[in-house]
């Protein structure tokens, strides 16, 4: 590469920041919601109607302009670019990846590192701030509007199974997006819900008893390497979650034994790149990033081809993958 080259790629990155930057000043400040509503709007006019300072929004929105999630109108008004508020506002949506701009700009995702880089010391999630988790769950929560239904639906046999009724076991539960999502779905399901936090447990309850699914929902305090039954789950899922399994053997040889014959083990996760030319690509280069704060809970994502090799060690029948987007896969084996 020339030098000339060099140089604009490096200042293409800082361009990046500069969007993300830009981006997550729009959120935390209510700006999209304030154009998707009333736009399209001058600066002036966005000053008014949001409670910012007028040259603060003129500056914003020329950088949100040149970012490229706004676009002009006449009269120097801004709108939103097409998509963006499905993008960036409708946590609904499976597109949604506003989260993903408040995870990458919490001191949880390269500030701790730097910090910790000379000392190596680990952190645990109950050492992250409440808005790193929050905004965790926001991106976790699209991976879950991906997983299901539209992953399952593409896993042969395995929304059937569901369907039938039966029971399914949801490792790392967390707050229990997922076990609702499930419930939904599939409403002649059984649930059992397994995380091994207490406060996400709580929240989980919450949800679920929210969700009117409180009879159908069972939910137990434990790590995931301590389950310990035998052929009793029709399926068992778990979403961006496996790759932090403290011992990874140990919890699928446990996720074999608790699958009834025939049964499901589907894996939502991040597909970190197996190739050199992978993680140089934009969506191998954002999981380079992800690797930052796993590495900091001691850590790293783990490619579809680890999962697969996984599962043929620990005797699964069937395998499989369902790519839904280039940085969402689903894993998956039948016992």
């Amino acid at each position: 590469m020339e030098l000339k080259e060099q140089a604009g790629a490096l200042l293409e990155s800082a361009a990046g920041y500069i969007a993300t930057r830009t981006i997550k000043i729009g959120l935390d400040h209510g700006l999209f919601e304030v154009i998707a509503e009333r736009g399209p709007l001058s600066s002036g006019d966005l000053a008014g109607a949001a409670g910012i300072d007028q040259l603060y929004s003129q500056v914003w929105c020329r950088s949100a302009f040149a970012s490229g999630v706004l676009v002009g109108h006449d009269d120097n008004a801004y709108a939103l670019a097409p998509h963006i508020e499905e993008l960036l506002l409708n946590q609904a949506s499976p597109a949604y990846v506003g989260g993903l701009f408040k995870v990458i700009t919490e001191p949880e995702m390269f500030d701790v590192f730097s910090e910790n880089l000379s000392s190596g010391k680990r952190i645990w999630w109950d050492q992250t701030s409440p808005q790193w988790i929050a905004a965790v769950g926001e991106t976790g929560g699209a991976f879950n509007t991906r997983f299901i239904p539209e992953g399952l639906s593409q896993i042969p046999g395995a929304a059937e199974r569901l369907a039938a009724g039966g029971r399914a076991l949801e490792l790392a539960c967390g707050t229990g997006v997922g076990l609702v999502r499930l419930g939904t779905e599939y409403p002649s399901l059984g649930l059992v819900g397994l995380d091994g936090d207490a406060h996400s447990l709580r929240a989980a309850r919450a949800r679920v008893d929210d969700a009117g699914m409180s009879g159908r929902v069972e939910l137990l305090h434990s790590g995931m390497e301590d389950l310990d039954v035998s052929d009793e789950y029709d399926a068992i899922t778990i979403n961006v979650s496996m790759h932090e399994c403290r011992d990874i053997e140990k919890v699928t040889a446990a996720v074999y034994r608790a699958l009834k014959p025939g049964g499901y083990f589907l894996n939502s996760d991040f597909p970190f790149p197996d190739t050199a030319e992978g993680i140089r690509t934009v969506p191998g280069r954002l999981m380079s990033g992800v690797q930052f704060f796993e590495a900091l809970i001691d850590d790293q994502l783990l490619g579809v081809g680890y999962y697969l090799d996984l599962f043929d060690r620990h005797g699964f029948a069937d395998t499989g993958v369902v790519e839904l987007t280039p940085v969402h896969a689903i894993t998956w084996a039948k016992k």
